[in-house]
């Protein structure tokens, strides 16, 4: 496998010409932050993980997980990784300085995790987790509570979770039979099984603090009836020192594809007889709409594994295709052969996958910074307007970057050729850690039935109509670049032409019947995401000639940009198109074949 290296340049431009980080750097809460702060500690976090998280990523597949007596065994060389992201303070980046954080921007944070996934994405999951656990604990959590447990969660000498899956309830989390007593101190007995839960149990950490969803007594079924409790695996005194063993247990660890050096458990709360403690987070029957806030912060971070899985199979088979010589290439000496960079076909597979993470990483980027302009902006009506561009972003996020990284790692096997489908070239890990992410954190089908269900209405549709209003403003933004962007103007509006075509089909006849609308939902979130991307990697590319006119920047680097920008728009932005007709089939041919007939 070959060495990772952060993609600084590519991650500055994005942040400057996608994010606008100097403007985010001036909302409120951010003035001890700027560009010139950000640029170096992002050299710093570079640096770091290259050089202490990316050497685990190989050995901690082949190594793995193991547990014995509940006790769950991950790799030393995880260990070691862990205690100097303690000692380094990176988990405290973008937490709020109120309980030891950094207070940075959260797009800043979304680039640490893009960093740290590509380093290792096994060993990222810890990390991410947490953070998704603050968000929630910090949005939610009393005053109390938080002076408890923020602290050590933010330097991560504390991890956490969030555990919703059972095993007869999967997806449907209003399914859930786990059980909350109340007692009369105030805390609760936890009884229940969890199944998926990513580190759920460790030994890198001093304290796991899961949050658990559960019910109460006599609560109401489905969601409704559901409340959310921290869970400590140690109990935690008033001075903050920990005390007895919680009454929870790792019962095994799930055998799975890939990330296999991240432990994936069934916890069984309450296993001992006695119940696990656990203390409600704000209302009871609340717990689904305080979840909702770790998930959709999880929801971006999964979109960004997409991206950095990517990211780094894209290093590897660059790297390869440099090396490996076979065949001669078009206009070589006679004799020699050539390295398969210079065939056709390899420069194919390579462009798409360089233009795919560009793509990805503009609309992750986007999507972060969008979400702290909800956070901080003075006025409400622009924080409304940020958040619901951010609702609308983010099944985008998560459900096409993921697609889109399974297929790229699939890529980047193939340009191995065969020594890509043996284990020893790294290549195949890739692909098979990229392959939950489009099951995490709702299925990308869920996300597509929300996208179309809800997102593409709200507000009778005008969040849908300012962002393609947006994206039309960049086609006549096109017009005055000049020849060298005619096809991206064409294309970027040919796909907006489709794309418009679509939602208001699925608008007229979902309404009839929901059915259509469901069945067209994934082909449409597929549409949807080619063409954001698409607009963005416009975006990029009008930014970087800008620079070159100007005379700045490394010309080769930015020229790259304009490059990919066209390829996009010519031969993958017509994948917009090629979608329609899935999108506007209808159900009708999905329930023809009788069920028990696919089994035949």
């Amino acid at each position: 496998m070959s060495d990772y290296r952060p993609p600084l340049e590519d991650i500055r431009l994005v942040l400057e010409e996608i994010s606008d980080i100097s403007a985010i750097c001036g909302l409120p809460g951010y003035e001890h932050v700027d560009s010139e702060t950000i640029d170096g500690v992002l050299d710093e976090l570079a640096r770091f993980v290259a050089e202490v998280v990316a050497p685990v990523n190989q050995v901690g597949d082949q190594e793995g997980c193991s547990v014995a007596d509940g006790v769950v065994t991950t790799p030393e060389a995880f260990h070691t990784a862990w205690d100097k992201f303690v000692e380094a303070g990176w988990g405290a980046i973008s937490q709020d300085p109120n309980y030891g954080g950094g207070g940075f921007p959260g797009v800043v944070q979304t680039v640490m995790t893009e960093l740290l996934a590509t380093a290792s994405r096994a060993w990222s999951m810890g990390p991410m987790l947490t953070v998704g656990a603050l968000d929630a604990l910090h949005a939610f959590a009393d005053e109390g509570q938080k002076e408890v447990y923020l602290p050590k969660m933010i330097t991560a000498e504390w991890s956490g979770t969030m555990n919703l899956t059972e095993p007869q309830a999967g997806s449907d989390v209003g399914a859930l039979t786990t059980r909350a007593l109340p007692q009369d101190d105030g805390s609760y007995l936890i009884f229940g099984t969890k199944i998926f839960i990513t580190f759920g149990e460790h030994e890198l950490t001093e304290n796991i603090i899961q949050l658990v969803l559960a019910r109460t007594p006599e609560s109401p079924p489905g969601t409704k009836g559901i409340s959310l409790f921290i869970v400590p695996k140690y109990l935690v005194g008033d001075d903050g020192s920990l005390g007895a063993r919680n009454d929870y247990r790792c019962l095994s660890l799930e055998h799975k594809l890939g990330l296999h050096a991240s432990p994936t458990c069934v916890l069984s709360y309450g296993d001992s007889g006695d119940g696990a403690v656990g203390f409600l987070i704000g209302e009871e029957h609340q717990g689904m709409r305080y979840m909702f806030k770790m998930m959709n912060n999880a929801r971006l971070g999964v979109g960004v594994e997409g991206l950095a899985v990517t990211e780094r199979a894209l290093q590897q088979a660059a790297d390869y295709a440099l090396e490996r010589r076979q065949g001669r290439a078009i206009g070589a000496p006679a004799g020699e052969q050539s390295p398969i960079v210079e065939h056709a076909d390899v420069r194919r597979m390579l462009l798409t996958m360089r233009a795919y993470t560009d793509a990805m990483r503009c609309l992750l980027y986007l999507n972060a910074a969008t979400i702290d302009v909800a956070n901080r902006h003075p006025d409400p009506g622009a924080r409304q307007a940020a958040s619901d561009r951010a609702e609308l972003l983010t099944p985008i996020s998560k459900a096409w970057c993921t697609d889109v990284g399974v297929e790229m790692s699939s890529l980047g096997i193939q340009i191995h050729g065969g020594y890509g489908y043996i284990e020893e070239t790294g290549a195949a890990q890739h692909w098979r850690d990229s392959r939950i992410s489009p099951i995490y954190e709702g299925t990308n089908g869920i996300q597509a039935m929300d996208l179309v269900g809800r997102k593409l209405t709200m507000n009778g549709g005008s969040v849908m109509a300012e962002l393609l209003a947006e994206i039309t403003s960049t086609i006549n933004d096109l017009v005055e670049a000049g020849d060298g962007f005619t096809s991206i103007r064409e294309g970027l509006a040919d796909a907006l032409d489709a794309m418009q075509e679509g939602g208001v089909w699925l608008a007229a006849n979902g309404l009839a019947n929901p059915v259509d609308a469901m069945a067209g939902a994934t082909p449409f979130l597929r549409m949807f995401g080619q063409l954001v991307g698409g607009w963005l990697m416009a975006r990029l590319a009008l930014g970087a000639q800008r620079r070159i006119d100007a005379g700045e920047g490394e010309t080769t680097h930015l020229a790259t940009k304009v490059v990919a920008a066209r390829f996009y728009a010519e031969q993958l932005l017509p994948i917009v198109r090629a979608q329609l007709g899935a999108v506007t089939a209808g159900g009708r041919d999905l329930f023809e074949v009788p069920a028990d007939a696919f089994s035949a």
